[in-house]
């Protein structure tokens, strides 16, 4: 007989996945909405409201998965990134959009995704279990591996040296933030990390009210954009992936997308880009050259979120990676439910609540559930979506809508001071993203170098 528990518990993962699915594929269509301020929030909005660790599970992999299938409609098609990581597509893509084919390479960089997904899963998951041994050993050392993973991956980030030495007074800055509150009684660990996640989005804002600022944004007319035909080359409503690609672009896609199954600590961007190179150097026909990068780079971009969510959340528990410091970061920590004890490393969520079996079956789960909604999707009916986002939806309304969200969970943590701690946190760190290429990854790292070294570092000291 079957195990009522832990059917109802499958049940919940696959509503949940199932929901991230159809929310992501959505919020994907929409231009420069990036992951760490759209699915961080919500995954955090899901965790807070109580649903099983599974359910948080399925909820967060899928959405990932069906965000970088669906962020491919407007790069493809309109020419303008879906996402962070649509970016190292953007220059492909359009060389397609002029050749007058953007629906191949629409199609392309979606079939190269979803094949990605499917090995990208258990590969991190065998990794993941191959470096467990360790994480004994990895959880003693937390303060000092958060350090060194700080600087690695500011290094690594477009900021390079400049990165690197914003993190000191990034994270004084922090420190002295958690002094102020502390003198109220008020501990905070949420308000910082959305203050970082949407930085980028405060920044903007306060420029636009600066005159100066505001010249800079104005625009004289409305952009435009020109769609090309849909032709449909296939029948029914599922395409088959591997028919899409060629067997050189399948080899491809597999051979990367199993690359970046093993790297976890590397900028996804770098990862995309550097891939995309290496694919590009070894294929000599400049069309072919195009259609095969697109799809083994999009399939980077979810191999690589895959893995660095994965793989630091199955062996260690602790975010050591620029995906699980930043959009994965509330399977982490997410008090009161997920923690990242300060002072021992010691941690509680899912790392703790899942086993390697569970993480599997329900990654398996997310991925297949994000493929049934966002691949046939994309696929089918890219140019009818990307016709009405773009007349019919108001960027603003999203942004708004999120900024609502950011606020309510800031207020139910700290009240005002959480509030002042966002804006403040958003303020600096989006001013340092703009200007130095102090990205949030690296962002969320000096987050976790305040909160675990520096306490170390001061008891060291002392």
């Amino acid at each position: 007989m079957s195990d009522p528990a832990l059917l109802e518990q499958i049940m919940v993962a696959a509503a949940m996945g199932l929901l991230g699915a159809v929310v992501f594929a959505a919020i994907g269509l929409v231009s420069g909405t990036d992951e760490t301020t759209t699915l961080a929030p919500l995954t955090l909005l899901v965790v807070l409201l109580g649903v099983p660790p599974a359910g948080v599970f399925t909820f967060f992999l899928a959405g990932a998965v069906a965000k970088h299938m669906t962020h491919a409609v407007p790069t493809a098609l309109l020419g303008i990134p879906g996402d962070t990581l649509a970016t190292p597509l953007l220059q492909d893509a359009n060389m397609l959009r002029k050749l007058g084919v953007p629906h191949i390479a629409l199609r392309k960089m979606v079939s190269g995704a979803i094949v990605a997904a499917f090995v990208a899963v258990p590969l991190a998951v065998l990794f993941a279990v191959l470096l467990a041994p360790f994480g004994g050993a990895i959880t003693k050392s937390a303060p000092w591996i958060f350090l060194a993973a700080a600087v690695l991956i500011a290094y690594f980030s477009a900021g390079r040296w400049a990165a690197v030495a914003l993190l000191v007074p990034f994270v004084v800055v922090i420190v002295a933030l958690q002094s102020l509150t502390a003198k109220y009684g008020v501990k905070l660990s949420i308000s910082y990390f959305l203050g970082i996640a949407i930085g980028p989005l405060i920044a903007d804002l306060f420029t636009v009210i600066a005159p100066q600022g505001r010249a800079r944004m104005m625009r004289d007319k409305v952009r435009t954009f020109s769609l090309a035909p849909d032709v449909k080359g296939w029948s029914g409503y599922f395409p088959n992936p591997l028919k899409v690609m060629d067997r050189i672009q399948t080899r491809w896609t597999l051979a990367t997308a199993t690359i970046s199954s093993a790297t976890f600590v590397f900028s996804p961007v770098a990862m995309t880009v550097v891939l995309g190179e290496l694919v590009g150097s070894r294929v000599k026909h400049a069309y072919h050259r195009l259609t095969t990068v697109l799809s083994a780079r999009n399939g980077v971009t979810e191999a690589t979120y895959i893995a660095e969510a994965l793989i630091p959340l199955i062996a260690f528990g602790l975010p050591l990676s620029p995906v699980a410091a930043g959009p994965a970061a509330p399977l982490f920590n997410a008090p009161p439910r997920f923690t990242v004890d300060a002072a021992t490393g010691e941690t509680h969520n899912l790392h703790n609540l899942l086993n390697h079996w569970e993480f599997l079956g329900y990654g398996m789960l997310a991925v297949l559930l994000a493929a049934v909604v966002s691949y046939p999707f994309a696929m089918n009916f890219a140019r009818r979506a990307a016709l009405f986002v773009s007349r019919k939806v108001s960027h603003e309304a999203i942004i708004a809508t999120f900024v609502g969200l950011i606020i309510v969970i800031s207020v139910w943590e700290g009240q005002f001071l959480g509030l002042l701690v966002i804006l403040t946190m958003g303020l600096f760190g989006g001013l340092l993203s703009r200007l130095f290429g102090f990205n949030t990854g690296v962002q969320f790292m000096g987050y976790y170098t305040a909160v675990l070294t520096v306490p170390a570092l001061v008891k060291l000291v002392a």
